[in-house]
């Protein structure tokens, strides 16, 4: 093991640029070089790529996003963009890769391996939380934070004028932000990808809640099947209408600032570790969390799909619901 490539891909998430730091500076205490590769596997494919070394990786800790770039590739998805990516591979002598991101990510990176066998190693960084095999994804910890944050400012002046506010949150396929963000910050319902909405339903429990309150939060997940804020705030106006209702969506905000040190400590054991299962000759795996614990899991096709939500939370959140 001579020389490892790195790239991010997907959305950006918080601990991007630690991970990227660990995977450098562990690779070079091995004497390994590492060619960081811009924009994810359209630099691979496009041969835009450049030797990364201590002073490429140096206060990078603390920012959010990643110095590497990411972008969508259509032409990764052609048996022709990946074979120019594998002869790209072998013009800078990269005897393996490892891929910072999500599921879409790892699904890519498995077919280049079934393909042209360059060992992989993938390490999970997506804000959604959604890679199955991990308690925790780079990049989650930090959303969630910037998530609550938001809702406990909006929640002040939902409270003081009497309001009930519909926030979106991200999870177009998952409600892991939504559900553990209404937790977090004792909101009065929410709304997920993996249960059906009512607003019929939903419309007479705020009513039964709002008794002698002053305001509800209702976080939604753009992905819900009722729509997003906007769309279910207008199903719901004509069951409330003696209510004042407005809608919040926290967008991409959710993406970016400083990653929290528990996302700076994640991406910088799962960066270190990835760099040694390559020197220990293991290929085609991904990085998971177990509590404090580190895993390695195959990387196989039926290992990339999403991770399943934690319903248990929304049971208990339902049971804080009754009054």
């Amino acid at each position: 093991m001579k020389t490892i490539g790195v790239l991010t891909s997907g959305g950006d998430a918080p601990g991007m640029n630690a991970c990227i730091r660990s995977i450098v500076k562990t690779a070079l205490h091995y004497n390994i070089k590492v060619i960081g590769i811009n924009d994810g596997y359209k630099g691979l494919v496009e041969n835009r790529m450049q030797e990364l070394d201590y002073e490429s990786v140096n206060n990078i800790i603390q920012f959010g996003g990643t110095v590497l770039g990411t972008a969508r590739c259509a032409q990764f998805l052609t048996k022709e963009g990946r074979r120019a990516a594998y002869e790209h591979c072998n013009a800078s002598n990269i005897d393996a890769l490892i891929l910072i991101g999500g599921d879409g990510t790892f699904a890519g990176g498995f077919e280049f391996w079934e393909e042209f066998q360059i060992p992989v190693i993938g390490v999970p960084a997506t804000i959604d939380n959604d890679i199955s095999g991990t308690d925790h994804t780079i990049g989650y910890d930090t959303c969630l934070n910037t998530v609550i944050e938001a809702i406990d400012k909006i929640r002040d002046t939902a409270t003081s004028h009497h309001r009930i506010f519909f926030i979106e949150v991200m999870g177009r396929n998952a409600g892991f932000i939504a559900l553990n963000a209404a937790l977090a910050s004792g909101a009065e319902n929410v709304l997920i990808p993996e249960e059906q909405t009512n607003v019929e339903a939903l419309a007479k429990q705020i009513v039964a809640q709002n008794k002698g309150q002053r305001s509800s939060i209702i976080i939604v997940a753009e992905g819900d099947d009722g729509g997003g804020a906007v769309e279910i705030m207008n199903k719901i106006q004509p069951f409330l209408p003696r209510y004042e209702l407005r809608h919040s969506v926290l967008g991409h905000i959710q993406r970016g600032g400083k990653p929290s040190a528990f996302d700076r400590i994640l991406a910088t054991r799962m960066g270190a570790l990835s760099v040694e299962l390559l020197l220990k000759g293991e290929k085609n795996l991904k990085i998971g969390s177990k509590g404090e614990e580190l895993i390695a899991i195959s990387l196989v096709k039926d290992s990339t799909i999403s991770a399943e939500l934690d319903l248990e939370k929304l049971n208990l959140l339902k049971k804080l619901q009754t009054k």
